[in-house]
């Protein structure tokens, strides 16, 4: 059994450093509203990320970019410059193109440090030079083969308001200042995830609409000796990002777990997602699948808030969920026990997120009022998503705010107080979280509420005036952000009063209960959860029984 952990846990190694972010992509066929629809879970150990903002502008010829990556800021280079460059807000642009990505690693040996752009940039640079996902696609492909590409192998969502694709890139080796990648669009019917896996096996080749591949990633596969056969059966997946345990049970889990909420079936896979038995006994994951019903923003939600609840890999029922079922255990994700290698279990939702999003592309509407951003900063589990349009003029100020960072705390900005809150949270998961959960669903469904008659009046205004509309959604997008973080951070106030020191002051209609004097509060203790009184039962038989 120790021999077959280990095992296991090699192939777990070689995933582990890059098993962060997820992202969901729907056709407009399968939205409830005609968008298309994406996501994006920016997953990062100690990563700090305010919304980013690239203003529109028009640059003489001569002008340089300088590229620094997003995760060190380190310096690699500068390309030349776009004659012109839209706005870009967080992931969307003012045309309505929104990108994201999932690092799936691939090949070690296929990474080019000597390449001028890293997949953070290349993003940047999609969303400032483009006016529709193929654009985008083009744009990316041709920089990273111009300038090389310094990252490991990336899937990227590239969508507009009519298409959905997702495009999969690796280097080819040290020096080489080459890439290999494959686009496929995702039918409109449809929808797809991914998450530090590659995604895109066998596709028809001949369907030029629909299916994008760099001239040189057969052969180069070829020359390598990592596919053999005829061009009509290869795969993306195989040849760069073969499937092993980590990328079974710490990645494609998750597209498992998304898929799950949107149809029915998808327990005929599990023997896949758990990884234990052979790849030639099992039956991979599908693509994409058609959802059973018509896709909402909340839908999406759910989806990222998944903890594997209900599941075989739910995480309640073991020792590592602790006195208050939490669905969340230590980093990193494997760990040794005398010798025997371990793994945690890797769900959507996940304490590391840096900051999340569900973009709305709705080509029925002016793009000022189309392109729909719902942010949040923190865990995808724990936040509400607050409203940002792509064409705002500026960013909300507790989403990138003055003189916050990776060091230093502020009070004035979503991403610590956001953090502060869920780490009052997890320790004490089945006392607190209810509570949480209740403010978090009440803000999100008045947002939701008050979107149609917001977006009314700005449509009206929009014929007449398009600053005072562009600037009324700004307003209103950043009122929003505000009031969130004004009602988190009292609810941060709240919970370190109410829950201090493992025992829990009773309130009624909004105050705390006081003794008869009113000295003292009137306080409840609840004890562990009820799973972890059994847990420990069980362990210690009649060690902790009281005498009869």
């Amino acid at each position: 059994m120790k021999r077959i952990a280990t095992a296991l846990l090699v192939c777990v190694a070689t995933a582990a450093s890059a098993l962060a972010c997820t992202s969901i992509l729907v056709g407009k066929n399968a939205s409830a509203d005609g968008s298309v629809m994406c996501t994006y879970n920016i997953d990062t150990w100690g990563g700090y990320h305010p919304m980013y903002r690239f203003e529109a502008g028009t640059h003489p010829e001569g002008t340089m970019r300088k590229i620094y990556d997003r995760d060190y800021h380190n310096y690699h280079g500068q390309i030349p410059e776009a004659p012109v460059t839209y706005l870009v807000n967080g992931n969307i642009n003012e045309w309505q193109v929104a990108i994201s990505e999932t690092t799936f690693e691939g090949r070690s040996e296929l990474v080019d440090n000597k390449g001028i752009i890293d997949y953070c940039s290349l993003m940047d640079l999609g969303l400032q030079r483009s006016r529709t996902a193929r654009e985008a696609i083009d744009v990316m492909t041709t920089l990273a083969e111009r300038h090389g590409y310094c990252s490991e192998g990336e899937t990227f969502t590239v969508c507009d308001p009519n298409e959905a694709w997702i495009l999969e890139m690796a280097g080819c080796g040290p020096g080489s200042k080459s890439v290999v990648w494959i686009a496929v669009r995702v039918p409109d019917n449809a929808v797809l995830a991914h998450a530090n896996q590659s995604r895109i096996r066998k596709v028809n080749l001949a369907d030029t609409a629909n299916v994008k591949i760099s001239d040189n990633c057969i052969s180069f596969a070829r020359k390598r000796g990592y596919f053999k056969g005829p061009d009509s059966e290869f795969s993306f997946c195989d040849a760069y990002n073969p499937v092993a345990f980590g990328g079974r049970r710490l990645s494609d889990s998750r597209v498992w777990a998304i898929y799950r909420h949107l149809t029915t079936g998808m327990d005929r896979y599990l023997p896949y997602v758990e990884g234990k038995k052979p790849l030639d006994e099992v039956e991979p994951l599908p693509m994409w699948i058609i959802p059973d019903k018509k896709v909402t923003v909340n839908d999406l939600l759910v989806c990222l808030r998944d903890h594997f609840e209900g599941t075989a890999l739910a995480m309640d029922n073991d020792p590592g969920a602790g006195l208050y079922d939490s669905p969340f255990r230590p980093q990193p994700l494997r760990y040794d026990d005398e010798g025997t290698m371990m793994f945690n279990e890797r769900p959507v939702a996940t304490p590391h997120t840096a900051f999340t999003w569900v973009c709305q592309l709705r080509g029925f509407m002016p793009r000022e009022v189309g392109g729909l951003m719902w942010w949040g900063n923190d865990d995808s589990g724990m936040v509400a998503y607050t409203p940002m349009y792509c064409c705002n003029s500026r960013v909300p100020r507790p989403y990138n705010t003055p003189g916050a960072d990776a060091f230093h705390f502020s009070e004035d900005n979503a991403y610590w107080v956001c953090n502060w809150v869920s780490n009052m949270v997890y320790p004490r998961w089945s006392l607190l979280y209810p509570e949480l959960q209740q403010v978090r669903d009440s803000l999100q469904a008045s947002y939701f509420a008050r979107q149609p008659e917001l977006e009314r009046q700005a449509l009206q205004l929009l014929d007449s005036d398009r600053s005072r509309a562009i600037d009324m959604l700004t307003d209103y997008s950043c009122e929003m952000a505000d009031q969130m973080l004004v009602r988190w951070r009292s609810m941060g106030y709240h919970m370190i009063v109410k829950y201090n020191d493992g025992v829990v002051r009773q309130e009624s209609g909004g105050e705390y209960k006081r003794s008869t004097s009113g000295f003292r509060p009137v306080l409840s203790r609840p004890s562990m959860a009820k799973k972890a009184r059994r847990r420990i039962h069980q362990a210690t038989g009649d060690r902790f029984e009281l005498p009869k």
